[in-house]
């Protein structure tokens, strides 16, 4: 296992590392680097960015328009990227659709749904969870009745992730009830612009709507936009959910974060309490740990072995280290981590740069205002893509048998 990165590796970084900082809008790093709330502008901004230079489906086959990259060069580029303050590249349509799309789909669906997800053009939702389908994601509800050229789609998806920005969304349907609930399994791509599709946001612990109830009442969808066979939909979910469960990880946003708590607590006064920077020290043992991992993986691929199947244990430590960087920064700034207030944020003035001018009040760091609201926020990271629960399991029926 080598786990040195090659001269022609260091200079990719480089080129990624320049290209990357000087195309970045520095008003979205900035935001990302306080952890501001970033609009869909900002984040579809930043996509097209990236499309426009072939680097949004950066993990695409060139076969596909993608660049063609190695696995260590896409963990090199995602580096550099969180280093610089890039927004993480929404993952439904690149990541998760896209591979589908590439793996299952006909020519024709890849003709017509690959180059807007390229292009950072077309924004797509994910439509798995439903209220009584969460881990146990193959007891889906959501029917899709055939009737000639299309199906007619009704149920409810819930949890989808900026579903209020959906143009498109792919989606698991019952098609079949014979059988085990894996095998009446379809997936569908449905326009979120078509009669009878209602996004309902929910709000958040934190006061935000990250995410969103889609209902669908008869709506209309193509047989055209089915991907693969009907009722072989388990089997393209599990191919999506593995790229899902990795990227969950992020490990280069874990060790970006890192740092931003090391600032905090210095700014705060807290990096001289032994025990606090104890803590700090037990986090970036587990970040160094997550990232080994992540290169023994990179390692096994390069080297032509079979890569570890690891993508639960990479989603379970993944998680968990985000929820307790996210639990020390609030701790380091104490009372200054104010619950976040959408109205006064809204009116310009919570995380305002110009709140330190309260005669040097320390509260007024840009940074503090959201730590209580990503605080609350994180308690999510150990429950979505399959709760860690249910991943230990699915982990220790792999490695163990």
């Amino acid at each position: 296992m080598d786990l040195a990165f090659t001269p022609e590796e260091q200079a990719f970084r480089e080129e990624v590392r320049a290209w990357v900082r000087s195309h970045l809008p520095e008003d979205i790093a900035h935001k990302v680097r306080n952890a501001l709330r970033l609009s869909r502008d900002d984040l579809q901004r930043w996509a097209k960015i990236l499309g426009s230079r072939g680097w949004l489906g950066h993990g695409w086959p060139k076969a596909f328009g993608g660049p063609g990259w190695s696995s260590v060069q896409k963990h090199l580029f995602e580096e550099e990227c969180a280093r610089a303050c890039a927004p993480r590249v929404i993952p439904f349509g690149p990541v998760m659709v896209a591979p589908v799309i590439m793996a299952f789909g006909t020519p024709e669906q890849q003709k017509r749904f690959l180059p807007g997800i390229a292009s950072g053009e077309v924004w797509w939702s994910q439509g798995y969870s439903e209220p009584g389908s969460g881990s146990d994601l193959a007891s889906v509800k959501t029917r899709a009745e055939r009737q000639g050229d299309h199906y007619l789609v009704n149920g409810q998806k819930t949890w989808t992730t900026l579903g209020q920005y959906g143009e498109w969304i792919f989606c698991l349907v019952r098609t079949s009830t014979e059988g085990k609930p894996q095998t009446g399994i379809s997936f569908l791509l449905i326009d979120m612009k078509s009669p009878g599709v209602t996004v309902r946001p929910i709000k958040l612990l934190d006061g935000e709507s990250e995410v969103n109830e889609v209902f669908f009442d008869n709506v209309k969808v193509p047989a055209e936009n089915l991907i693969g066979e009907e009722n072989q939909g388990w089997t393209y979910a599990k191919h999506l959910l593995s790229h899902e469960r990795t990227n969950i990880a992020d490990v280069n946003r874990a060790k970006r974060e890192l740092e931003r708590l090391k600032r905090i607590a210095k700014a705060e006064g807290v990096w001289e309490d032994q025990r606090f920077r104890d803590q700090i020290a037990l986090l970036e043992v587990d970040v160094i740990a997550l990232e080994m991992m992540v290169l023994r993986v990179l390692s096994a691929e390069t080297s032509g072995k079979n890569p570890l199947d690891i993508a639960g244990l990479l989603k379970i430590k993944g998680s968990e280290i985000q929820q307790r960087y996210s639990e020390l920064m609030m701790l380091a700034a104490g009372p200054f981590s104010l619950p976040f207030i959408e109205e006064a944020m809204e009116a310009g003035w919570q995380g305002d740069q110009s709140a330190g001018a309260l005669g040097g009040f320390p509260g007024g760091e840009v940074a503090n205002a959201p730590l209580a609201s990503t605080y609350f926020n994180m308690r999510k990271t150990t429950i979505y893509g399959g709760s860690n629960e249910v991943q230990r399991n699915i982990v220790a029926q792999t490695v163990f048998g």
